[in-house]
């Protein structure tokens, strides 16, 4: 009786085995059908991707030029008057209302790209300006041209941000030239591609730290103990702190940093009544790229974004005086502000 019963189990094991065998085939026959029909879309979708681009998407005004952009390369530190086409920095359609009246700025970076555009911004609004850039003196005289035409004042300092000395001395000259300091932009950048981590010199990796962590940090040291309440400082992040980029490693790491200060200091001087943000913007035509990049790359620079296009300075300057102005952002502090041309990923 026992072995017919253990034979009777036996059986009805096999018999669920079998069923649930079954069952796995039938699974896997579904997921094989399902992913066939999405290999068959993949191939369809290359084919008409291959036969039709991509068109850059204009949300407002239309942002032309369009990829390709001519082949170019520049120099270190690039300058903005050798670019073709021009960068677009005025952003002609933006009417100030004096939201920065008698404010005043000191912008690092400011002699070109998404800087010289902050900086007119900034004037258009009533700020008088101080712009610290490093060496491209015709650069910032047209920046303090167009500052000037804004019907404001310019003030140019030639450093570099990696001293500290240097921005404890940029910060006394503005005060000393307009009797105060109520906003800082951090804006200097240094990037340089590679292909590897190995390819990254200590040289280059001490460089990049140096200007875009250390210049951040030496600038704010120097500016907050003359930041008022209600003062403010704003960081330039990018999407590389947010999203990551295998070829500009060391730079990537160094606007995660930017993100995670920005944050920091913001609880840090909280209580002074000074708040601390940052726009993390993603690929902009301003020199930094083609003096990294090589003059092929940079024809296709901005096809990545989901807009399929690069920004110009003029799209990103309107979130600066938007996080400088306490009528639109009073209650905003360690908020770091993606501008990409698409949707931020985890977001």
């Amino acid at each position: 009786m026992a072995r017919a019963k253990t034979g009777s189990v036996r059986n009805a094991s096999n018999r669920n085995d079998k069923v649930r065998k079954a069952a796995t085939r039938h699974t896997v026959a579904r997921q094989r059908t399902i992913q066939r029909a999405a290999d068959e879309r993949d191939t369809r979708g290359k084919t008409a991707a291959s036969e039709k681009k991509q068109s850059p998407v204009q949300a407002g005004r239309n942002a032309e030029p369009e990829n390709p952009f001519p082949k170019q390369h520049q120099r270190k530190p690039g300058r903005e008057r050798d670019l073709d086409p021009q960068p677009r920095f005025l952003a002609e359609g933006y009417l100030g209302s004096e939201k920065l009246k008698g404010k005043v700025a000191l912008i690092t970076g400011g002699d070109s790209g998404i800087g010289r555009a902050v900086a007119v911004l900034f004037a258009r609004e009533g700020a008088r300006v101080a712009i610290a850039y490093l060496s491209e003196q015709e650069d910032a005289e047209d920046t303090r041209r167009h500052v000037e035409d804004e019907g404001s004042r310019c003030l140019l300092i030639e450093g570099d941000v990696r001293d500290a000395a240097f921005c404890e001395d940029a910060v006394q000259r503005t005060i000393d030239e307009f009797g105060k300091l109520d906003i800082l932009v951090n804006n200097a950048a240094y990037q340089q591609h590679a292909g590897s981590i190995e390819d990254i010199t200590l040289d280059q990796f001490d460089l990049t730290i140096k200007t875009n962590i250390y210049g951040y940090f030496n600038m704010a040291k120097a500016a907050v103990p003359h930041l008022p309440y209600g003062g403010c400082i704003i960081n330039t992040g990018s999407e590389t702190g947010l999203l990551g980029n295998k070829q500009l490693l060391d730079y990537s790491t160094t606007k995660g940093a930017i993100h995670a200060f920005t944050r920091s200091l913001a609880s840090n001087l909280l209580e002074r009544g000074i708040r601390v943000n940052a726009v993390a913007p993603g690929p902009v035509w301003t020199p930094l790229n083609p003096a990294d990049a090589p003059a092929e790359k940079v024809q296709k620079f901005g096809e990545q974004s989901d807009m399929h296009r690069a920004a110009q300075p003029e799209e990103m300057s309107p979130a600066y005086v938007f996080l400088a102005a306490d009528i639109c952002s009073s209650y905003m502090t360690g908020v770091v502000m993606p501008i990409i041309g698409g949707v931020v990923p985890g977001a």
